[in-house]
């Protein structure tokens, strides 16, 4: 199998308050053990090139997106049968200084209706419980119906109704201290029950499809920007220097290897 991986921050170079080199380093070694031949760049200059006989796209990042033409290519590369597995910050990508100036809006693009979520905000690191929705779907092999994780609790946006939710987590609402994270006009990450978040997904483009997990935060001592962490993770709210959260579960390493398998077959 031929795989891509995009894994780097924004502005070029930068990690953007991601221990990159650990994500990237955790993704070649998964891939390598699945016989994988992998390509590799920071963001998603020259994607049509690197995609031209991959089956499998992964994406860490923080900050890069692909642009309104490099999106068309994905959207066609998708329906010709690619699978494009996207991580934490993917749902992400350009943000706006708000009318106060002191906070940050993401603003919706083209490649979310792709990807099939948008990334509103997260509170501070946290202890939360996954809830798996289809045991019997092939992405979620060997997980257990439920499970504990301490990470950066994604808020995101569904963009395609008809989108196979897997992955769920309640919380009825948004945790953040005032001032905390992105700004956003409304919660519209909540589901219709009012507590539910939508954490992964799987949606299909043609003969291809999308497989998105929100997990996936780490950093090191020298690219924590974290100010601050939730009480169920440290008692006094001290960020951990070293953080690598969900990577060091089975239960994280399991969906990315079910992700990989996925692709291949």
């Amino acid at each position: 199998m031929r795989a891509h991986l995009i894994a780097g921050g924004f502005p070029p170079g930068s990690t953007a308050a991601h221990d990159m080199d650990y994500a990237r380093l955790q993704l070649l070694q998964m891939l390598s053990q699945r016989d994988a031949k992998t390509t590799v760049s920071s963001d998603f200059t020259d994607v049509e090139k690197w995609l031209s006989d991959c089956q499998l796209l992964v994406t860490y990042v923080a900050g890069p997106f692909p642009d309104d033409q490099q999106t068309a290519y994905l959207e066609r590369w998708l329906a010709d049968g690619g699978r494009w597995v996207g991580l934490h910050g993917t749902s992400g990508g350009k943000a706006i200084r708000t009318d106060a100036g002191r906070r940050r809006k993401m603003v919706k693009l083209a490649h979310h209706e792709i990807l099939g979520s948008f990334f509103l905000n997260h509170p501070p690191i946290r202890k939360f419980k996954v809830e798996v929705q289809d045991t019997t779907h092939p992405l979620m092999q060997g997980l257990p119906s439920s499970f504990e994780m301490v990470d950066e609790l994604y808020l995101i946006e569904m963009q395609d109704p008809n989108a196979h939710v897997l992955l769920t987590t309640e919380l009825p609402e948004d945790p953040s201290p005032p001032g905390f994270g992105f700004a956003y006009d409304a919660d519209t990450s909540v589901q219709e029950d009012g507590k539910t978040r939508v954490l992964g997904y799987v949606r299909e483009v043609g003969a291809g499809a999308v497989a998105y997990w929100a997990m996936g935060h780490c950093h090191s001592p020298t690219t924590n920007a974290q100010p601050f962490v939730d009480e169920s993770v440290t008692a006094d709210g001290t960020t951990p220097k070293t953080f690598h959260g969900v990577w060091e579960t089975t239960e994280f390493q399991q969906l990315l290897g079910n992700s990989i398998h996925w692709a291949a077959v």
